[in-house]
Protein backbone atom coordinates (compact mmCIF):
# COMPACT_ATOMS: atom_id res chain seq x y z
CA UNK A 1 0.00 0.00 0.00
CA UNK A 2 1.62 3.42 -0.92
CA UNK A 3 2.30 5.52 1.93
CA UNK A 4 0.19 8.25 2.74
CA UNK A 5 2.65 11.28 1.93
CA UNK A 6 -0.02 14.38 0.62
CA UNK A 7 3.20 16.98 1.75
CA UNK A 8 5.19 14.60 -0.90
CA UNK A 9 8.47 14.81 1.12
CA UNK A 10 8.66 11.55 3.19
CA UNK A 11 12.15 11.06 1.96
CA UNK A 12 13.10 14.10 3.45
CA UNK A 13 10.86 14.67 6.33
CA UNK A 14 9.12 10.99 7.02
CA UNK A 15 5.18 10.32 7.76
CA UNK A 16 3.73 13.53 7.57
CA UNK A 17 6.37 16.00 8.80
CA UNK A 18 6.44 14.29 12.05
CA UNK A 19 9.13 16.11 14.60
CA UNK A 20 10.97 12.92 14.41
CA UNK A 21 11.61 12.50 10.74
CA UNK A 22 10.15 8.90 11.62
CA UNK A 23 9.11 7.06 8.10
CA UNK A 24 7.65 3.93 9.87
CA UNK A 25 3.67 4.63 9.96
CA UNK A 26 3.47 1.95 13.14
CA UNK A 27 5.90 3.91 14.86
CA UNK A 28 4.27 6.89 14.75
CA UNK A 29 0.85 4.90 15.32
CA UNK A 30 1.95 4.09 18.52
CA UNK A 31 4.01 7.72 19.47
CA UNK A 32 0.45 9.32 18.46
CA UNK A 33 -1.38 7.60 20.82
CA UNK A 34 0.77 7.68 23.67
CA UNK A 35 1.00 11.37 23.05
CA UNK A 36 -2.95 11.12 23.10
CA UNK A 37 -2.86 9.38 26.40
CA UNK A 38 -0.80 12.00 27.76
CA UNK A 39 -2.16 14.86 26.78
CA UNK A 40 -6.35 13.72 26.97
CA UNK A 41 -6.66 15.17 30.39
CA UNK A 42 -5.22 18.68 29.52
CA UNK A 43 -7.67 18.50 26.29
CA UNK A 44 -10.65 17.56 28.34
CA UNK A 45 -9.81 20.35 30.70
CA UNK A 46 -9.78 23.05 28.14
CA UNK A 47 -12.99 22.03 26.16
CA UNK A 48 -14.57 21.76 29.95
CA UNK A 49 -14.10 25.77 29.77
CA UNK A 50 -15.28 26.96 26.79
CA UNK A 51 -18.74 28.43 26.93
CA UNK A 52 -19.75 27.74 23.03
CA UNK A 53 -17.45 25.42 21.54
CA UNK A 54 -16.68 27.07 18.16
CA UNK A 55 -14.18 26.09 15.53
CA UNK A 56 -11.11 27.43 16.83
CA UNK A 57 -11.60 24.74 19.46
CA UNK A 58 -11.46 21.76 17.79
CA UNK A 59 -7.88 23.24 16.15
CA UNK A 60 -6.83 23.57 20.35
CA UNK A 61 -7.96 20.21 20.96
CA UNK A 62 -5.99 18.36 17.96
CA UNK A 63 -2.81 21.06 18.76
CA UNK A 64 -2.73 19.80 22.75
CA UNK A 65 -2.84 16.09 21.26
CA UNK A 66 -0.53 16.02 18.95
CA UNK A 67 1.68 18.82 19.26
CA UNK A 68 4.76 16.63 20.57
CA UNK A 69 4.75 14.83 17.28
CA UNK A 70 3.48 16.85 14.32
CA UNK A 71 4.72 20.52 14.18
CA UNK A 72 1.59 21.87 12.20
CA UNK A 73 -1.08 20.31 14.56
CA UNK A 74 -4.17 22.53 15.03
CA UNK A 75 -3.86 23.37 11.53
CA UNK A 76 -6.71 22.04 9.21
CA UNK A 77 -6.52 20.59 5.54
CA UNK A 78 -7.47 23.67 3.78
CA UNK A 79 -4.62 25.87 5.49
CA UNK A 80 -1.96 22.37 4.83
CA UNK A 81 -2.93 20.65 1.69
CA UNK A 82 -5.78 22.72 -0.12
CA UNK A 83 -5.44 21.23 -3.20
CA UNK A 84 -5.42 17.75 -2.06
CA UNK A 85 -8.35 15.48 -2.35
CA UNK A 86 -8.51 13.15 0.69
CA UNK A 87 -10.21 9.57 0.99
CA UNK A 88 -9.88 6.90 3.75
CA UNK A 89 -10.90 3.20 2.83
CA UNK A 90 -13.02 4.28 -0.33
CA UNK A 91 -14.81 7.42 1.88
CA UNK A 92 -14.36 10.45 0.22
CA UNK A 93 -14.22 13.33 2.85
CA UNK A 94 -15.46 17.28 1.87
CA UNK A 95 -13.34 19.47 -0.26
CA UNK A 96 -11.33 21.71 2.29
CA UNK A 97 -12.53 24.65 1.89
CA UNK A 98 -15.73 23.04 2.96
CA UNK A 99 -14.15 21.74 6.52
CA UNK A 100 -14.92 24.80 8.57
CA UNK A 101 -18.78 24.92 7.00
CA UNK A 102 -19.01 21.00 8.45
CA UNK A 103 -17.51 21.40 11.55
CA UNK A 104 -19.31 24.84 12.38
CA UNK A 105 -22.88 22.68 10.83
CA UNK A 106 -21.89 20.16 13.50
CA UNK A 107 -21.16 22.42 16.62
CA UNK A 108 -24.56 24.10 15.72
CA UNK A 109 -26.43 21.28 16.21
CA UNK A 110 -24.42 19.57 18.76
CA UNK A 111 -24.61 22.60 20.52
CA UNK A 112 -28.70 22.82 20.41
CA UNK A 113 -29.03 19.81 23.56
CA UNK A 114 -32.64 18.21 22.00
CA UNK A 115 -31.56 17.84 18.73
CA UNK A 116 -27.70 16.10 19.87
CA UNK A 117 -29.97 13.84 22.53
CA UNK A 118 -32.13 12.91 19.36
CA UNK A 119 -29.29 13.25 16.64
CA UNK A 120 -25.66 12.14 18.15
CA UNK A 121 -24.67 10.34 15.08
CA UNK A 122 -25.59 13.02 12.41
CA UNK A 123 -23.53 15.54 14.39
CA UNK A 124 -20.58 12.74 14.68
CA UNK A 125 -21.31 12.11 11.10
CA UNK A 126 -20.48 16.22 9.93
CA UNK A 127 -17.41 15.90 12.30
CA UNK A 128 -16.48 13.09 10.28
CA UNK A 129 -17.15 14.43 6.70
CA UNK A 130 -15.17 17.58 7.26
CA UNK A 131 -12.29 15.45 8.55
CA UNK A 132 -9.87 18.79 9.46
CA UNK A 133 -6.62 17.55 10.08
CA UNK A 134 -4.21 14.56 7.93
CA UNK A 135 -4.14 12.32 11.03
CA UNK A 136 -6.04 12.22 14.57
CA UNK A 137 -9.58 13.36 13.55
CA UNK A 138 -11.15 10.26 15.09
CA UNK A 139 -9.29 10.85 18.60
CA UNK A 140 -10.07 14.72 18.42
CA UNK A 141 -13.82 14.04 17.46
CA UNK A 142 -14.37 12.13 19.99
CA UNK A 143 -13.18 14.50 22.87
CA UNK A 144 -15.62 17.22 21.31
CA UNK A 145 -18.48 14.91 20.59
CA UNK A 146 -17.92 13.63 24.90
CA UNK A 147 -17.89 17.18 25.56
CA UNK A 148 -21.36 18.02 23.61
CA UNK A 149 -23.34 15.20 24.73
CA UNK A 150 -22.08 16.01 28.78
CA UNK A 151 -23.75 18.91 28.37
CA UNK A 152 -26.75 18.15 26.81
CA UNK A 153 -27.18 15.25 29.96
CA UNK A 154 -26.27 12.13 28.45
CA UNK A 155 -23.37 9.77 27.52
CA UNK A 156 -22.52 7.50 24.73
CA UNK A 157 -20.68 3.70 26.38
CA UNK A 158 -18.12 4.22 23.95
CA UNK A 159 -16.56 1.35 25.13
CA UNK A 160 -19.05 -0.94 24.68
CA UNK A 161 -19.17 0.07 20.70
CA UNK A 162 -16.88 -2.45 18.21
CA UNK A 163 -14.12 -0.25 15.51
CA UNK A 164 -15.85 -2.58 12.77
CA UNK A 165 -19.69 -1.82 13.72
CA UNK A 166 -18.84 1.75 14.05
CA UNK A 167 -16.25 2.71 11.34
CA UNK A 168 -19.58 0.64 9.11
CA UNK A 169 -21.78 2.71 10.73
CA UNK A 170 -19.50 5.92 10.01
CA UNK A 171 -18.76 5.58 6.57
CA UNK A 172 -22.21 5.00 5.60
CA UNK A 173 -23.45 8.18 7.40
CA UNK A 174 -21.01 10.10 5.75
CA UNK A 175 -22.41 8.57 2.44
CA UNK A 176 -25.78 8.73 2.84
CA UNK A 177 -26.41 10.68 5.48
CA UNK A 178 -30.16 10.65 5.06
CA UNK A 179 -30.15 7.10 6.16
CA UNK A 180 -29.16 8.11 10.02
CA UNK A 181 -27.28 4.70 10.04
CA UNK A 182 -24.74 6.45 12.90
CA UNK A 183 -27.79 7.52 14.42
CA UNK A 184 -29.41 3.91 14.74
CA UNK A 185 -26.16 2.43 15.97
CA UNK A 186 -25.16 4.85 18.55
CA UNK A 187 -28.83 4.53 20.22
CA UNK A 188 -27.91 1.11 21.17
CA UNK A 189 -24.96 3.03 23.78
CA UNK A 190 -26.86 6.13 25.31
CA UNK A 191 -26.54 6.15 28.65
CA UNK A 192 -26.94 9.00 31.81
CA UNK A 193 -24.19 11.36 31.87
CA UNK A 194 -20.77 10.48 34.01
CA UNK A 195 -18.89 12.48 36.17
CA UNK A 196 -15.74 14.57 33.94
CA UNK A 197 -13.77 12.05 36.47
CA UNK A 198 -14.16 8.82 35.21
CA UNK A 199 -13.98 10.50 31.33
CA UNK A 200 -9.82 9.49 31.37
CA UNK A 201 -9.98 5.84 31.91
CA UNK A 202 -13.20 5.29 30.14
CA UNK A 203 -11.97 7.07 27.02
CA UNK A 204 -8.90 4.86 27.55
CA UNK A 205 -10.35 1.71 27.26
CA UNK A 206 -11.97 2.62 24.18
CA UNK A 207 -10.42 -0.41 21.90
CA UNK A 208 -9.37 0.56 18.42
CA UNK A 209 -8.38 4.56 18.90
CA UNK A 210 -4.64 3.52 18.62
CA UNK A 211 -5.55 4.07 14.54
CA UNK A 212 -3.62 0.75 13.79
CA UNK A 213 -4.59 -0.55 10.42
CA UNK A 214 -6.50 2.81 9.17
CA UNK A 215 -4.95 5.48 6.52
CA UNK A 216 -5.67 7.82 4.76
CA UNK A 217 -5.36 8.14 0.71
CA UNK A 218 -4.56 11.23 -1.96
CA UNK A 219 -6.77 10.58 -4.34
CA UNK A 220 -5.28 13.64 -6.59
CA UNK A 221 -5.20 17.50 -6.58
CA UNK A 222 -8.94 19.07 -7.18
CA UNK A 223 -7.32 20.94 -10.42
CA UNK A 224 -7.12 17.45 -11.66
CA UNK A 225 -10.62 16.91 -14.12
CA UNK A 226 -11.16 13.73 -13.02
CA UNK A 227 -10.77 13.78 -9.66
CA UNK A 228 -13.15 17.08 -9.74
CA UNK A 229 -16.07 15.43 -11.30
CA UNK A 230 -15.54 12.28 -9.12
CA UNK A 231 -15.80 14.57 -5.72
CA UNK A 232 -18.61 16.67 -7.52
CA UNK A 233 -20.59 13.58 -8.10
CA UNK A 234 -19.98 11.85 -4.59
CA UNK A 235 -21.14 15.22 -2.91
CA UNK A 236 -24.20 15.13 -5.39
CA UNK A 237 -24.91 11.70 -4.08
CA UNK A 238 -24.33 12.84 -0.77
CA UNK A 239 -26.64 15.57 -0.58
CA UNK A 240 -29.48 14.16 -2.43
CA UNK A 241 -32.69 13.84 -0.51
CA UNK A 242 -34.90 10.98 -1.07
Amino acid sequence: MPVFDPFLDFEENGYLQNRFKEKDPNVIRELEHTMFRAGLDDALEYLSKRDEIAYSDFLEVHRILFSEIYPWAGKDRNELVPDKAISKAGVKFCHPMEIQLSIDYGLRLGQDKEYLRANPGEVMGLFAYGHPFLDGNGRTMLLIHTELCHRAGFSIEWEKTTKFEYLTALSKEIEKPRDKSLNAYLSQFISSSRSRDSWGGSIKSIKGLDGVGETNNVDGDYSDEQVSREYSAYKLERDRVE
